[in-house]
């Protein structure tokens, strides 16, 4: 009982991001749909991610079974490819296929709010069959901290970047960085890597604060939005890469 309590404790923090994302452009109703769009793409993208984290499961098993790996190494390529890239790039696919999905105008603050619904979304999921096996204290940890929302905004940050400035290395940056951080935070747990040293629990905890740094980051970002994030930078009429900057269209 104590742990069903925690958990619907711990689903209130999320939930909350995800209302607030779709009440902050309330007036614009492309955007309202968008928000559905990404809503329900984060919240089903569990079931691809389950199939792709298979398949690279049993590949991985092969290559450790090819190349005699240790099972420090082993873990290593599981958590940062099995797990970690296959939720982020899911996640990564959800989100472009919102923005093509819906027509409409969208400014660099929307980009980042329609990511944060995707990743928060796909948490909400995942924090379910988590909260099977765990204590209460690390099902409210994980309801605290909430990577997939830090890892969403830093995503749809760089991609509004990407749109902004034209430049698509911004959109190698926004999957590539949020799938290292989930990679480091998820290997940082396994036992493998507390056996060579206790002491190395110091970067879990560090990744579990950054995690919050994030959302912190994150909120800050809302309260103090700069010019250039209302600025418009995606028109999906023409096409989800096109560029405008025309001040009139601000939120």
């Amino acid at each position: 009982m104590i742990n069903v309590l925690a958990l619907l404790v711990s689903l209130i923090p999320s939930i909350l991001i995800i209302i607030f994302m779709f009440k902050r452009n309330k007036g614009n109703k492309e955007y309202r749909k968008a928000c559905k769009g990404a809503l329900i793409r984060g919240l089903v993208c569990a079931i691809p991610i389950i199939f792709l984290s298979l398949v690279l499961y049993l590949v991985n098993k092969v290559i450790k079974n090819a190349l005699n790996l240790s099972d420090l190494a082993y873990k290593a390529i599981y958590n940062f490819v099995v797990l970690a890239f296959a939720e982020e790039i899911i996640k990564y696919l959800c989100f472009r296929r919102t923005l093509k999905k819906r027509k409409g105008d969208y400014t660099w603050t929307d980009i980042v709010s329609l990511m944060v619904i995707v990743g928060t979304a796909f948490g909400l999921v995942e924090d379910i069959p988590y909260a099977a096996d765990a204590n209460a204290v690390t099902i409210l940890v994980r309801g605290l901290t909430m990577g997939h929302v830090g890892y969403g905004f830093l995503m749809g940050l760089l991609y509004g970047k990407r749109l902004e400035s034209g430049k698509k290395g911004y959109g190698f940056l926004a999957l590539i960085i949020p799938w290292i951080l989930h990679g480091m935070y998820d290997f940082s747990l396994t036992p493998e890597l507390m056996d060579i040293n206790d002491n190395l629990i110091f970067i879990a905890i560090s990744l579990a604060v950054l995690d919050i740094v994030l959302v912190i980051i994150m909120i800050r970002f809302y309260l103090k939005k700069k010019e250039k994030y209302q600025v418009l930078v995606c028109h999906n009429d023409v096409d989800t890469n096109t560029i405008d900057t025309n001040l009139e269209n601000n939120e």
